[in-house]
């Protein structure tokens, strides 16, 4: 065996190799996270702002027919009654 070829293959392939080249190091850039709300998304969340908001009970129409109550003024219609319990339950079938 001839160590003497070998060696020179070996330095042959040796100067053919590609050096890489160091890359220039790019400089950090700071980058931030950004949230972009659609118009649509913008007004669905004032809406559910409003909402939250808003009271459960709407006293301008409780209030009156609370004091009906108290004085034993309120008078129910059973027609009446009966014709929206109607409507509600037809409305479930």
């Amino acid at each position: 065996m001839r160590i003497d070829a070998y060696n020179q293959i070996q330095q042959i392939y040796e100067s053919s190799k590609v050096k890489k080249t160091e890359e220039p190091k790019t400089t950090k850039a700071s980058f931030r996270d950004q949230l972009m709300l659609s118009s649509l998304g913008i007004d669905a969340q004032l809406a559910k702002q409003t909402v939250a908001n808003t009271p459960d009970i709407r006293e301008e129409v409780v209030g009156p027919i609370k004091e009906q109550i108290d004085n034993g003024t309120y008078d129910v219609s059973a027609e009446e009654f009966a014709g929206k319990l109607l409507e509600r339950y037809s409305g479930l079938f």
